[in-house]
């Protein structure tokens, strides 16, 4: 038998406010609780959300639904699998809870697997520092349990962003199964990725999907017009153990509308694919469990499902991009050095693949793909937003969050860092409890810690009790340095003094604007 597995992306962006930077907003005075609407169009989102809400997903998921119910007594059931971004899932909540619920009737047939990605749709996964990947992951674990009662045990990376060290990372998270797109190696087999253990590798057939994604309604196809049967057909004659169709879900009524017959396929897909004997419908997991993986595969380098390259120039291909991406990842350390889930859960939006996407600057069919995608007039003015609510955020961190202006990284040598960091005496406690002896020894001898308390965080208090620790060494000098840290944010949280050589001066009343 041949696993036909039928998956689905179902994610849809929040939008910057596009005049942020021409209307003159950038500093402007705003109360914390109200930044998020400073920074994003919610009037505009609502708009989108509620009509692809309308075209997509409520007439889609009732064809699934119907379909789930007609074959779900045979010996062939109908199956599908969903991967939502944490987002995608809070819009429902926020703009249309009947679409949600839609969903949940979905998966509480027993035949719709939900699959994990990043909360975010993000990049994280290329962060040299797996950390902030591994926390969105989570994020969206505990969001998928709440949101349908199931544990997913399947990942699908934004985009299908996929190498061998994400592997590795996902395998440690305790998944069974993680997607690729199928340029890695022929699609229709099950593999395990390089350096793993256990995992199984599931590549999408890029060239099944797209025909029903890209190329369904094109005139100059000379496949043109695609019927259900036909499809079917091409799955039939595919070679292997699997066929892993795998697209966003707004192909349906949004990407492809109504009146190109989507609907009908869609209708009439599942019987024509189970005319064929040797063909079943199976969730991802059910592709891993029913086959063992036939070889191992070696992807050194990031590979996706975007543009004709797919790899990561989509979303960083120019120096536009690649300028937004650096500036979001540096602030990640002073974001995570405040407490406040407000500024942080605005990072992680801000940290949306789209908005990188939509400042795509190469022409030809992939522009052409990015400029339907994107609100914006055109790549440059999609780059300045976002530049500059990146530049708002900074200024706002700063009056914000006690951080320094550059992290403190601490090695054992010159050049020999141990990818410990800290950009405040929140993370620099963290940090010292961890770091090894070697470490604090060498930066004690040096007086390195106390130079950039005073010269880069600006905390003449904590540098001058850092300086009292010289001539310790081994776990006594651990204990003393966390002992002058934790002194210094004790009397900076006593309102006497801000730790900076100043007094510290409470507002008046009312919210503090920042």
């Amino acid at each position: 038998m041949t696993d036909v597995s039928l998956c689905f992306e179902v994610h849809q962006p929040l939008r910057l406010r596009k005049d942020f930077f021409w209307d003159g907003s950038p500093m402007r005075r705003v109360e914390p609780d109200q930044i998020f609407d400073f920074y994003f169009d919610d009037p505009e989102n609502r708009r989108i959300f509620e009509r692809v809400s309308e075209k997509c997903y409520l007439p889609a998921n009732q064809i699934i639904l119907e379909k789930i119910s007609r074959y779900q007594d045979s010996e062939r059931p109908f199956k599908t699998a969903y991967s939502f971004s944490g987002v995608f899932l809070d819009q429902c909540e926020r703009y249309n809870p009947e679409v949600l619920e839609s969903f949940a009737r979905l998966v509480d047939t027993g035949m719709v697997e939900v699959l994990e990605q990043t909360y975010h749709h993000s990049l994280a996964s290329l962060y040299e520092d797996g950390r902030e990947f591994s926390e969105q992951v989570k994020m969206h674990r505990e969001r998928i349990w709440d949101s349908f009662g199931v544990r997913p045990r399947i990942f699908e990376n934004t985009e299908l962003l996929y190498d061998d060290r994400i592997a590795r990372i996902v395998e440690g998270m305790g998944y069974d199964g993680i997607f690729a797109e199928g340029v890695v190696a022929p699609p229709n087999h099950v593999y395990r990725p390089q350096g793993c253990e256990r995992i199984s590798l599931l590549l999408r057939d890029y060239q099944i999907t797209d025909d029903m994604g890209f190329r369904f309604s094109a005139r100059w196809w000379n496949e043109y017009p695609l019927t259900a049967e036909k499809y079917a057909s091409w799955i039939a004659a595919k070679p292997g153990d699997c066929v892993n169709i795998f697209c966003d879900y707004e192909t349906f009524g949004e990407h492809q509308w109504t009146d190109t017959g989507i609907f009908e396929f869609l209708k009439f897909l599942p019987s024509e694919i189970l005319k064929w004997e040797h063909l079943r419908f199976a969730t991802p997991s059910e592709v891993v469990e029913n086959n063992p993986p036939i070889g191992t595969v070696n992807v050194p380098v990031t590979t996706s499902w975007a543009d004709i390259e797919r790899d990561t120039s989509c979303w960083l291909g120019n120096t536009l991009q690649w300028a937004c991406y650096t500036y979001h990842k540096r602030l990640e350390g002073p974001i995570k050095e405040g407490v406040d889930r407000r500024l942080l859960e605005i990072w992680r939006t801000l940290g949306l693949s789209d908005h990188l996407y939509y400042a795509f600057t190469h022409g030809g069919a992939p522009g052409e793909v990015h400029n339907y995608f994107s609100p914006y007039g055109s790549p440059y003015d999609a780059a300045v937003t976002l530049f500059s609510v990146l530049s708002d955020l900074q200024f706002r961190v700063k009056s914000w969050v006690d951080a320094a202006d550059d992290p403190f990284l601490f090695s054992t040598g010159i050049g020999q860092f141990t990818g410990d960091a800290a950009w405040g005496r929140r993370s620099l406690m963290g940090a010292l409890e961890k770091a090894n002896i070697d470490s604090l020894e060498y930066h004690a001898r040096r007086g390195d810690l106390s130079d950039w308390a005073r010269g880069s965080l600006g905390d003449v208090d904590l540098a001058k009790r850092l300086e009292g620790v010289k001539g310790l060494r081994g776990e006594g000098l651990r204990a003393a340095l966390l002992e002058a840290v934790g002194m210094a944010a004790s009397t900076a949280e006593s309102g006497t003094d801000t730790g900076r050589g100043q007094k510290k001066i409470e507002p008046k009343s009312g919210r503090k604007k920042i």
